[in-house]
């Protein structure tokens, strides 16, 4: 058997521990007579009583953990459970026709779940569908004795192995027992990549096969420094990673002696380091690397997180709960950023052939205008708690940017005039990611506040190349001149009339690419919180000087990413600590 598979590094970190298995369990079965009906149907309901314990217990955890509303999507679930009409008619199915279990299951509730979803008038009914849909699976699953993954469940340490991670599974990890995770797909800027940072636990993306080779409580060592994964290791190759292990706590430990230290170049250049959040619950991580701003506010994770969109006032709390926690440290938040690869259930987007392209973030803001009032109504009111920037996302016309400010400060003014306070310093810019918007800097440059170059998706377009596509993964190419180009061109634009640029996306935290960042005259970094300290270390032996000729030869003498990164790692290697 393959014991070493090579993947991405996405999340810094070694971790040793058995293999968890997350993917899709195999619920086929073969439909079959049978001559003891009785038996079959007490098996049916011995299924259904386990199925019905197993949600209860989840549903308690979930109330504790995520609160009592959140946890109501189960109470529909152990209904289903209990629908005496539905369970009647699998009983009066296997004595009829003699069949097993699960085919009268599978046909019972198949039945149903055509009946509900035909009601197309009536969104409650249909959400009833795949209520019964995932009870279904639920009670099959014990039938045959097949076992569903479920992450909140973890007790012990493992390391998640999985094809990949959506942003509900990451977020339903557990730190205590969750050391690490290792997928088939993904890339550095993947969300579950993203995700494994903000947790802070080692991670690696894109192993292609690894859900193929393990099987569940295999150990497993997960190298999230160079991206290696060794299966069930010799003694020699467990003691050589527990010693690397230990020499990165070594290094963290160094790290976290600058956690109140100022982010200074080594001569003396000041840089805002700031860290990227999805919910307030990610400022501990925050606080504890010492970063100095929330560079990134990740909104659209409280609408996902929701059954329904979240209320003004649900929204208020979130944002007033992270602005009163920076302690007056500066919090940009990024308006509403759904579409693409993140769906909201109870929203109905157009099914679209390049959707990244297509209906999401501003997009959708701006047609749909009560939404995102509501989000700028909750945003305004908490301002006067801290020091609240707001950005918006997906911004390709200067056209854009004037209807999203007008209703912001409509909003403003409605709110004013209502007698609700609103602070009177709100900074308002746009994230660059669309190479429109990069190019034409200097106009929107006249009328912004900021800008923060959200690099993930401006890479991506830039270069013609989906970052989460493994077969063009190539050229996807942070370093490229033409990137750099760019990015420089956009820092001129803001300087030029007063203003600065962050930068939110992966590449503010990437080791390689700092020292260019600093050099293109970067105003503000934001990344990962686990990525704070070592880029405080690294900015710290910097000359801002000299990174500014390394900027400069990259982009007006170096022809590809390769002689891109020789020239940064020349650089590093002269450095002296």
């Amino acid at each position: 058997m393959k014991n070493h598979l090579q993947g991405i590094a996405a999340s810094d970190g070694i971790a040793i521990a058995k293999a968890y298995l997350l993917t899709e369990p195999d619920l086929s079965f073969e439909k079959r007579k049978v001559e003891d009906s009785e038996g079959e149907i007490a098996r049916l309901l011995q299924s259904f009583e386990t199925a019905k314990s197993e949600v209860s217990a989840i549903r308690d955890k979930a109330a504790v953990s995520l609160g009592e509303e959140e946890a109501q999507v189960f109470d529909a679930h152990l209904m289903v459970l209990s629908d005496p009409e539905m369970i009647g008619s699998m009983n009066s199915n296997i004595r009829d026709n003699g069949v097993n279990a699960e085919s009268a299951l599978s046909d019972v509730a198949g039945m149903f779940i055509g009946m509900f979803e035909a009601m197309e008038d009536n969104p409650y009914m249909q959400e009833r569908a795949a209520d019964i849909r995932d009870v279904t699976e639920r009670v099959l699953s014990h039938l045959l004795g097949v076992k569903i993954p479920n992450p909140s469940s973890i007790t012990e340490e493992v390391i998640v192995v999985a094809k990949d991670l959506t942003p509900s599974d990451t977020a339903q990890l557990n730190r205590d027992y969750v050391k690490g995770f290792v997928t088939d797909i993904g890339g550095r800027t993947s969300h579950s990549a993203i995700m494994a940072r903000s947790l802070e636990i080692p991670a690696i993306v894109g192993s292609k096969e690894i859900t193929q080779i393990v099987k569940d409580g295999d150990i497993i060592i997960l190298d999230g420094l160079d991206g290696d994964v060794f299966i069930n290791p010799d003694e020699e190759t467990l003691a050589a990673y527990k010693k690397k292990a230990e020499e990165f706590s070594a290094m963290q430990a160094e790290w976290h002696k600058l956690k109140n230290a100022d982010t200074v170049t080594a001569d003396g250049k000041h840089i805002e380091l700031a860290a990227n959040i999805g919910t307030p619950k990610d400022l501990e991580g925050v606080i504890a690397n010492g970063a100095e701003a929330v560079g990134l506010y990740r909104t659209e994770f409280l609408y996902m997180d929701s059954s329904d969109f979240p209320t003004e006032d649900e929204q208020f709390d979130a944002y007033k709960a992270v602005l009163e926690g920076m302690e007056g440290k500066p919090v940009v938040v990024r308006t509403m950023d759904i579409g693409g690869d993140k769906e909201l259930p109870y929203l109905e987007l157009p099914k679209e052939m390049n959707p990244f392209l297509g209906y999401r973030a501003i997009r959708i803001c701006l047609a749909e205008p009560e939404m995102f009032r509501t989000q700028l109504r909750a945003l305004l009111r908490a301002s006067v708690y801290g020091k609240l920037r707001i950005m918006f996302p997906m911004i390709s016309t200067l056209n854009e940017f004037r209807a999203a400010k007008a209703m912001l400060d409509e909003e403003k003014a409605n709110l004013l005039a209502d007698g609700v306070e609103v602070a009177d310093d709100i900074q308002v810019g746009i994230m660059i990611e669309i190479p429109a918007a990069a190019v034409l800097a200097h106009q929107f440059a006249k009328e912004v506040d900021f800008f923060s170059i959200g690099t993930n998706d401006l890479i991506q377009y830039t270069m013609a190349a989906d970052r989460m596509n493994q077969q063009v993964s190539y050229l996807y190419q942070p370093y490229n001149p033409a990137i750099l180009t760019l990015i420089k061109h956009v820092i001129d634009a803001s300087h030029a009339e007063g203003k600065w640029t962050g930068m939110c996306g992966e590449m503010a935290g990437d080791q390689t690419a700092v020292p260019l960042l600093v050099g293109l005259g970067l105003d503000e970094f934001s990344m990962s919180a686990s990525s704070v300290l070592k880029t405080r270390s690294l900015m710290k032996r910097l000359d801002s000087k000299e990174m500014e000729k390394l900027a400069d030869k990259a982009i007006n003498e170096c022809t590809t990413v390769e002689e891109v990164i020789a020239l940064v790692e020349e650089m590093k290697a002269k450095l002296v600590d």
